[in-house]
């Protein structure tokens, strides 16, 4: 597994992995692709690459892209200020629980500590077994709301 920056040809790539990264509890259907065209969805790709804290980096397993981490500012679910970079990740199916998250997750969080951020944030679903990766990451729950966690990593 090798973790690298996304290319600029490769943003398309956002829209695949904004998809993946929606939960999906078992026994529920999945919405229809479609839903990351919504605009409360759609901030986590229009435009990536214009603003400062716009960073991505993805996972290749045989020269494949298989993940994706990207940081940005906005006021997106995990937003907790204008100051702190929100996370989005995912991992296409055959490649969860192999720990390719976690690298991914640890890469990008060193990478936003040496831009000089000083804290990273996230929603995440409660009932997501992702939760405790998180957690193991150095993300700690700050605050929540019926259906999510909101999460803080201090860098």
């Amino acid at each position: 597994m090798n973790v690298r920056k996304l290319r600029s040809d490769e943003r398309e790539l956002l829209k695949d992995f904004l998809y993946e990264a929606i939960f999906i509890p078992k026994g529920v259907k999945p919405p229809d692709r479609s839903i990351i065209y919504q605009p409360d969805l759609a901030l986590y790709y229009e435009d990536f690459g214009s603003g400062p804290a716009d960073t991505c980096l993805v996972a290749e397993v045989d020269g494949i892209v298989v993940g994706a981490v990207w940081t940005r500012i906005m006021n997106d679910y995990g937003h907790v200020d204008d100051e702190t970079p929100s996370f989005a990740i995912a991992l296409y199916k055959d490649y969860r629980g192999k720990g390719i998250g976690t690298s991914m997750m640890r890469e990008m969080l060193a990478l936003l500590r040496q831009q000089g951020y000083k804290k990273a944030s996230l929603a995440v679903q409660k009932a997501n077994y992702a939760v405790s990766i998180y957690e193991a990451v150095g993300f700690r729950i700050v605050d929540q709301n019926n259906e999510e966690f909101i999460m803080v990593c201090i860098l």
